[in-house]
Order: structure tokens, then sequence, then C-alpha cells
């Protein structure tokens, strides 16, 4: 077995090509070839924004994972063979949190490229438990899958965080048919949560600051889309009330999901709050932002963090996936993992128009 991938040696540093060393997987380990490897904000975080991994470097990063199990333990044998996606946040299923249904805060959790190597490898070591097997699929990574063109075992890699993390957001935030819901942040986590509230039959308005992503909005079936910029505070939240009652839809309870992880978007956030709001912090920033929490009271309003996704819920999203009901292909774009680097850049510069997506290929078994 050789592991082929690139990893983050020192924070601040670019990452480099690394070959780990064969060893026997545990009883209850998996081998994963990758077939792809989403590129999300947290590894740039984790790479040059002071953002710790749990473990040390040097360290294959790397969470959004897709594949086919190689080989096994023995206790997870039965997962050879099989295509599937890998949950960002693998839980214990044996401490007190796990059992009272709270596996996205086990202590004892397992996120690939943050507590173990991650995918931006040819192969990942992983443990066996809670992944989400591919209906249809035989392993093949660019075999057609489901109903939506295009759609192959390589797009499926952005279901174990992007699209997972909006959907948990989005139901743990009780949104319902005919509410509204506020999308801040339309890139990749913001894009799928705009589908998914759209697919409860939400009335959903997206705000960005990128004219490219405000032009996209209508494909992320966002009946409006804004520059928070163009308009003041109260201006903003008077338009979204009139889009509200346009759209029958109410003017108290609004959902709103910050997926910008900035300050500005949790500025922006904070402002639009309105009796019984719900607001979901699903991205992540180190600034600091100064809040007067009496809004909260005085709106009867809640604000929840968003931690991944529990891998209980990855089946139906992934069926939604597979149907077309929620599109990846159009927002997702395939690049070889040999180039990482630009990769990394472009996600870390905010020049990525679509979520990237790395696939290992002849170059890392040269």
């Amino acid at each position: 077995m050789k592991i082929v991938g690139y990893e983050m040696a020192e924070a601040g540093k670019p990452v480099r090509r690394a070959v780990r060393p064969e060893r026997p997987l545990q009883r209850e380990e998996v081998l994963v070839s990758v077939a792809g490897c989403g590129v999300c904000h947290t590894d740039v975080g984790f790479l040059y924004d002071g953002v710790r991994t749990r473990r040390a470097p040097p360290l294959i990063l790397g969470h959004e994972i897709s594949g086919r199990v190689v080989d096994a333990g023995a206790d997870a044998a039965a997962w050879i063979g099989r295509a599937v996606v890998v949950p960002a946040v693998l839980p214990c299923r044996a401490c007190d949190l796990c059992r009272a249904g709270r596996p996205t805060i086990c202590r004892r959790q397992i996120m690939p490229g943050n507590d173990c190597d991650g995918g931006f490898a040819t192969q990942v070591i992983l443990p066996g438990r809670d992944l989400c097997p591919v209906p249809g699929s035989d392993g093949n990574a660019d075999a057609p899958l489901g109903s939506a063109p295009g759609l192959t075992l390589r797009h499926l890699a952005v279901v174990a965080d992007a699209v997972s993390t909006a959907y948990q957001a989005v139901a743990r935030s009780g949104l319902e048919a005919g509410d509204l819901a506020i999308v801040i942040g339309l890139g990749g986590v913001g894009g799928y949560a705009a589908q998914i509230a759209a697919d409860r039959g939400a009335s959903v308005v997206g705000l960005d600051v990128d004219p490219a992503r405000l032009a996209e909005a209508a494909s992320l079936r966002a009946g409006l889309a804004l520059d928070p910029r163009t308009l003041p505070g109260r201006d903003l939240k008077a338009r979204i009330a009139e889009h509200a009652r346009s759209a029958g839809a109410p003017e108290t309870r609004w959902t709103i999901l910050e997926c910008s992880g900035t300050a500005a978007g949790e500025k922006t956030a904070w402002g639009l709050l309105v009796p019984g709001a719900s607001l979901m912090v699903v991205g992540f920033t180190l600034d600091n932002v100064e809040l007067r929490l009496a809004n909260l009271m005085a709106f009867d309003a809640r604000a929840v963090g968003n931690w991944g996704c529990a891998p209980e819920l990855y089946p139906e999203i992934l069926d939604k996936v597979l149907s077309g009901k929620i599109d990846i292909v159009s927002h997702t774009e395939l690049r070889p993992l040999a180039k990482i680097e630009a990769a990394l850049e472009d996600v870390r510069n905010r020049r990525a128009g679509r979520r990237l997506v790395l696939t290992p290929g002849e170059e890392e078994d040269s």
C-alpha cells in the first residue's frame, strides 16, 4: 500500500508532496481509494490563518472525501468494494454524547484532515463506521450516477461537508414550507443552503458581495439576490420584508443562515433579526464581532451554531443529490490533485467560482 498525498508540514507554508509508509489496518479501519476530495475554507484556515489542527503537522489535509473501499480490517470487511461518501465528522458511537443523540459534538470524533491524515491523497485510512454507501455505483470514479446529468462519484465529495453541513443547518432551523430563508454568503456551503431551503418550500433571499455569485443566485433558487453593501441596515431589512410580503412569507420567524464566515456577514445577519427569528451560524471566522446580545431577548429569537452533520442524515441527502433535487454538478469544478497549490490559493483569495474537488491521477503514481 502506497499512499501519496500533499501534507501541511507546518502552518503558513505551502503543502508538500508526501508518501506514507505501508501499515497494517486495525480491525475497525478501512482503506479508501480517493475519487475526489473537496477544498474547503477550513483547509485554508488550517494552512494559512492560524486555525490549529487537532493532530499536529505534518498532516495531509482534506475532509470532503468520496471514493471506494479497497481494503479493510476484520471488523469492517463488509465495506470492501463499496463506493462511499465519508462524513466529515465520524463520531465514536460509544460515548454519552453519541448515545444521547449528539454525535457532532462527540469528544472522540474523527475528522479527516484534522484528527488524522485526510483526502488530499491517493488513499486514506479511516474508521470503518458511519460511511455512507453510494447506491448504483460500482466504485468507478468517472461512471455516471443517478439522474443528474454529469454526476459522478468524484462530484459526491462535496456531499461530505459543503452539502451536508448546509442540510443539517437548515433541518435544525425548523424551516418549513412558506417560510422566509435568508442565506448570507452564496459560496460553497451557502449555495447549497439556498437550494436546500428552496427544496423545503421556503422563499429564499441570497446576500453576497460577489457580483458573479449574485448573478448565479437564480440557479440556486433564490428569489431575490442583494449586495448588502448597497443598502444601509434598515433599508436592507425593509427590502427583504417587502420581498417576504410579495412572496406570501411572514415578516416574522425568518431563518437566517450565516454562511459567509466573515465579520461583515455576521453583523449583517445580526441586523436582520426579527421576532421569532432563527439565526444559524454556519460559517467560521477568527475575527471578533461586537454584538448586542439583548437583541435575542427583545426579538424572542435564537442563535444556533452548526458543526458538521450527523452521519444518519447522509443517505437522505445523497438521495436528493442523485435525483437532482440538489444540483452539485453545476457548482463543482474538478481539478487534478497535482494542482493542489493553485487550488488552495484560488480558494484562499476567493477566486474559485465553484467548489473545487481535487482528483488523484497518474501524477501521484509516478
